[in-house]
């Protein structure tokens, strides 16, 4: 099935522009809905994560924040380090950005279980500490998931309004 016919399918409209942003955020498009159109909208502007200098920095934050929810939601933390996790100290700013404090605290006390509490940016240096931490911290890992699924911050809402804020750099 290609994109289009997905597209087709589905509720979520595909956005171009600035100005397609606006026009679906003034619509009674689902909450869910119009934070993946603009994930997509915003993963295809950055190459998929591959540049994220082509954003804008609130474009950026909303960019991380949406990464590291689907990473987890898709398979914990532990996946989030190895597949995004160059960005962990920088999501922890944008989470706080969005007034995700929970959320943010929450990817922090992933992060200090790190050597010196830094999560190295190379994939394959991230990877060696991973694995050699694995064992050791899925359980803390474990718990800090279960407190995530809690959603004590209730990120969609956080990020849309995060945009409507910076609605001129979208």
């Amino acid at each position: 099935m290609t994109e289009q016919e997905m597209q087709e399918l589905s509720d979520i409209p595909t956005l171009n522009s600035n100005a397609d942003i606006r026009k679906m955020l003034q619509s009674e498009i689902d909450t869910n809905d119009s934070i993946i159109a603009i994930h997509e909208y915003i993963g295809k502007l950055s190459n998929w994560g591959e540049d994220l200098d082509n954003l804008t920095e609130p474009q950026k934050i909303f960019y991380l924040n949406q990464i590291f929810e689907m990473e987890v939601n898709n398979g914990g933390i532990s996946q989030y380090f190895f597949n995004s996790g160059q960005y962990a100290h920088e999501t922890v700013n944008s989470l706080k950005a969005i007034s995700a404090l929970k959320t943010a605290e929450i990817l922090q006390k992933s992060i200090d279980k790190f050597p010196k509490a830094i999560v190295p940016k190379d994939d394959d240096k991230r990877e060696d500490i991973l694995e050699k931490m694995e064992e050791k911290n899925d359980s803390i890992w474990d718990k800090l998931e279960d407190k995530f699924y809690e959603y004590e911050d209730d990120l969609n809402d956080l990020n849309l309004a995060y945009i409507q804020q910076h609605i001129n750099d979208f």
